[in-house]
């Protein structure tokens, strides 16, 4: 056995092969289960056909669907022949499909049937892409399979090559800022790097497997997609811990809830505000038993204040927690009570590998107030696929280790904590003042008329930039712009003020939750020019 996920899963299979694996809610919150030995057995049908069709070791198989057994079962799969899993972002367009099945290399698609008419659009471009199975329904696309058929009279059993702890894992970034890149893992690092920080790092394969058998009967829910990297990280945290994991096909905030009700859920894992506040809403008007819920965890996204208090008096007993980390970094810190963007993120590193260093690339100095930004060293991404220019930027070697620079702008308090003011890359230089958005925008979203609000930088003749929002109202109540400013300047320093407002149906994020600040800018840009 090797620190594979592969090898890890299927161990566990053996160990524990009874005990519930995956539950596929629908929308009332119950749907169809498997077992370990069940999964086990249908990821192998799935793997011998991938092999049969032609996919080797090392080739890339790409997957664009919604959270469903098919999407774990294809992941599994791929790892199992020493293919690399792809995730594919649903909501894509033509354009955007055909840059990522040819930036991927994919060799075969699984895709869901809905995906169909831009799916058989953009597969031509991709020369390396040869096999597609749909899922959800019969084919349209000449040649392509159909999940079912592609199963049938597959065997069950495994006989695979053996793995490598080296073998190859891609998650594809989400692209807010830029078209996406893949950002490559070596099997026993992603393990390491996204292990659950509160129980023993293991020293042996076999440890992981003895920790799934003697976990309790432990339910995780992983809200966001599956196309997210936070959720398949979410899916093996908890199958290494022995748990049951509960998918919804898409995000429903009610159905959530009647699927925490249903399934007993004891762990939930969402992404920020986007989640997280719908969510708050949809229990406080409705009546539904949160009895099992122990722990509410927001991952790839940070809590406001005020969401993560009205979720405290919606969920009394309930820890609320924020994890700190990127596709890049793997899980890296948790926030320290009191931390909320509001007020100043503060997180305490779960490992001794995580760092802030200044310009130089040098480790800042607890309470010294330089600046710097977030790295870390050891359980690392390898780099971006294809794209050794940015791998280089990003993962510098300095005194004879490589660091990962995540682009977060930190410094590093007295007690060792790390305060972190926002994305550097989205940072706002007006004036020569720096304003981080994440800052803005989580005052903006403890007004009461706000639902949601994404803050971006605008061209201004005199100060350079000039800071814009774009707020999403709550319903029909919507804030006027001397409403809101009167807000900010009670919360915030002048300079941080916005000068813009933006007022739309809908702010645009991504399925996880990530705000798309290209989108972002061009509406304030627009507002601008109307005033």
């Amino acid at each position: 056995m090797e620190f594979n996920h592969a090898d890890l899963f299927e161990g566990i299979a053996d160990a524990i092969g009874e005990r519930v694996a995956l539950v596929c809610a629908g929308p009332d919150g119950d749907g169809p289960r498997l077992t370990y030995a069940e999964l086990d057995a249908h990821a192998n049908r799935l793997a011998h056909h991938l092999e049969a069709a032609g996919v080797r070791a090392g080739q890339h198989v790409a997957v664009q669907l919604y959270n469903c057994l098919e999407y774990a079962a294809a992941i599994l799969a791929a790892l199992k022949i020493r293919a690399v899993p792809i995730n594919v972002n649903y909501r894509y367009v033509e354009s955007e499909l055909r840059y990522l099945y040819r930036d991927s290399d994919a060799a075969a698609l699984l895709y869901d049937v809905e995906f169909e008419e831009r799916v058989a659009a953009a597969a031509p471009a991709a020369p390396r892409l040869r096999h597609l199975i749909a899922v959800g329904g019969p084919p349209g696309i000449p040649g392509a399979v159909a999940y079912d058929e592609a199963l049938r009279g597959r065997p069950a059993t495994r006989g695979f090559p053996p793995r490598s702890a080296d073998d190859t894992y891609i998650i594809y970034t989400g692209g807010t800022t830029g078209m996406p890149k893949g950002v490559m893992w070596g099997m026993k690092d992603l393990l390491l790097a996204f292990y659950n920080p509160t129980l023993p790092r293991p020293e042996r394969p076999e440890d992981v497997v003895e920790q799934a058998r003697s976990g309790g009967p432990l339910v995780m829910m992983p809200v966001a997609p599956l196309m997210h990297g936070a959720a398949q990280m979410a899916t093996f945290i908890g199958w290494f811990m022995g748990a049951t994991i509960v998918y919804l096909r898409r995000f429903d905030p009610d159905a959530v809830w009647r699927t925490i009700e249903r399934q007993r859920v004891n762990s939930l894992t969402v992404t920020g505000d986007a989640m997280a506040r719908p969510m708050a809403d949809a229990l406080a008007r409705g009546s539904y038993d949160t009895s099992s819920l122990l722990v509410f965890v927001s991952t790839g996204a940070i809590l406001t204040g005020a969401v993560r208090d009205r979720l405290g008096e919606l969920l009394p007993g309930v820890a609320i927690m924020d994890r700190f980390g990127s596709t890049e970094s793997g899980s890296t810190a948790e926030a320290v009570a009191g931390s909320a963007p509001e007020k100043g993120l503060r997180f305490a590193a779960d490992v001794d590998d995580v760092a802030v260093l200044d310009e130089r690339l040098e480790p800042v100095k607890p309470g010294s107030g330089v600046i710097g930004q977030v790295a870390r060293t050891g359980h690392i991404a390898r780099g971006y696929y294809k794209d050794p220019e940015k791998t280089a930027r990003t993962f510098p070697v300095v005194n004879g280790r490589r660091w990962l620079l995540t682009g977060d702008i930190a410094t590093v308090e007295e007690d060792g904590s790390i305060t972190v003011f926002g994305r550097g890359s989205q940072v706002i230089n007006t004036g020569g003042e720096k304003v981080f958005p994440e800052e803005v925008e989580a005052v903006l979203k403890g007004h009461p008329k706000v639902f949601d609000a994404v803050v971006t930088g605008v061209p201004d003749e005199r100060w350079g930039s000039r800071v814009a929002a774009v707020v999403q109202p709550y319903g029909d109540a919507a804030p006027t712009p001397e409403e809101l400013d009167a807000h900010c300047r009670a919360n915030l320093s002048g300079y941080k003020v916005p000068r813009t407002y933006a007022f739309v149906a809908e702010v645009k994020r991504s399925p996880a939750g990530k705000a798309d600040y290209r989108w972002a800018r061009r509406i304030a840009e627009e507002a601008g020019r109307r005033t």
